[in-house]
């Protein structure tokens, strides 16, 4: 297994109910598919350092977690296709 972090940055225009379902379906994700989370941090709304859609600021989350690369390349999957994602990250930090 092999260890990665990821941060995605979420839309400020989302509900709680809505940051918070979207936030447990991608820690989901990685549990389901045989991966572990070593550490998670949600930072909360911060200003962007330029505007995204039209939205000054943003929900940012930081996530560790060990897995396969498939749960990585899934990761990735979903958050390509999820509304709500203005951004996202993942690095290998293994090396």
């Amino acid at each position: 297994m092999r260890s990665y972090e990821t941060m995605y940055i979420l839309s400020p225009d989302l509900s709680e109910e809505e940051r918070k379902g979207l936030i447990e379906r991608f820690k989901n994700l990685i549990i389901e598919n045989g991966g572990e989370i070593t550490n998670f941090d949600e930072w909360g709304k911060r200003k962007l350092a330029y505007p995204i859609d039209k939205k000054p600021e943003g929900y940012y989350v930081l996530m560790n977690f060990n897995s396969d690369s498939r749960v990585s390349q899934e990761l990735e999957r979903v958050y390509k296709i999820t509304d709500g994602v203005l951004r996202y990250l993942i690095i290998r930090t293994d090396e």
